[in-house]
């Protein structure tokens, strides 16, 4: 059975930062694409970054370029989210996702966070006070 585990969401003030774990087990980890995707309350879902396992590739959103630094471990199989200077604006339910098909997708040019995931975790609230 796939499954992907968010973790380390929370409170935090304005300038601080949090540390975002997805922990996926159930498929081969080495080849996958990790994205990492956020809703707000009456917003569309954001891609934020992506991290593809098999070629090393990551992806940013504008919004959060500088800010957040996404990494993989692969002896835990877990992508981890390393978010800094965060803002109110990044106050959501962050969601991690799979995508399996991320290299035949981008031709060799890696993951996106417009692409299509297959799995889903079930997310985790992050909220930054003002």
């Amino acid at each position: 059975e796939v499954q992907l585990v968010e973790s380390g969401g929370g409170l935090v003030q304005t300038g601080g930062s949090l540390r975002l774990s997805c922990k996926g087990s159930g498929f081969r980890f080495r080849d996958v694409a990790i994205g990492w995707f956020r809703q707000a309350p009456g917003r569309e879902r954001e891609g934020v970054a992506c991290f593809g396992n098999q070629d090393g590739s990551t992806y940013y959103a504008n919004s959060v370029r500088g800010r957040f630094t996404i990494s993989s471990d692969y002896a835990d199989n877990t992508v981890n989210l390393q978010m800094d200077n965060l803002q109110p604006e990044d106050s959501a339910t962050y969601y991690c996702a799979a995508d399996s098909l991320y290299m035949a997708r981008s031709e060799g040019y890696g993951c996106h966070i417009l692409f299509d995931y297959e799995y889903w975790g079930q997310g985790i609230q992050v909220t930054v006070s003002s």
